[in-house]
């Protein structure tokens, strides 16, 4: 099957100080439904924006990399037989009802750290 990332837009981080409980459990929910359909691979909730360090070349800066209203707030990996499952997966995503979005992209390769240890 293939892979795709799912980067989810949101004015910040469900996880952040503006977020609401009811929001950060939609969130919460939608993942559980995914992991439940055996689709999500992984998944990741960034910290907000004001944590963000950018590089450029040589440059650091605070801040995401970009100045916009949106920012990557989370991003998923998910498993699906092709691009229109993984758009269906996609508009479930609670960001896309809570004013935000995100962006569904074909994965070309994954690298995975190795667990060592019991």
């Amino acid at each position: 099957m293939a892979q795709y990332a799912i980067l989810i837009y949101a004015n910040d981080s469900a996880h952040g100080p503006e977020g609401t409980a009811e929001e950060l459990a939609a969130h919460d929910r939608h993942a559980e439904e995914l992991i439940s359909s055996g689709a999500m691979l992984v998944a990741a909730a960034l910290q907000t924006r004001d944590t963000a360090t950018s590089v450029r070349g040589d440059t650091v800066t605070d801040g995401p990399f970009i100045d916009a209203k949106e920012v990557i707030a989370g991003f998923c990996i998910v498993e699906a037989p092709d691009l229109d499952a993984a758009l269906k997966i996609a508009r479930s995503n609670p960001a896309t009802q809570q004013g935000g979005g995100v962006e569904v992209r074909p994965v070309e390769g994954m690298f995975v750290k190795a667990q060592t240890g019991a």
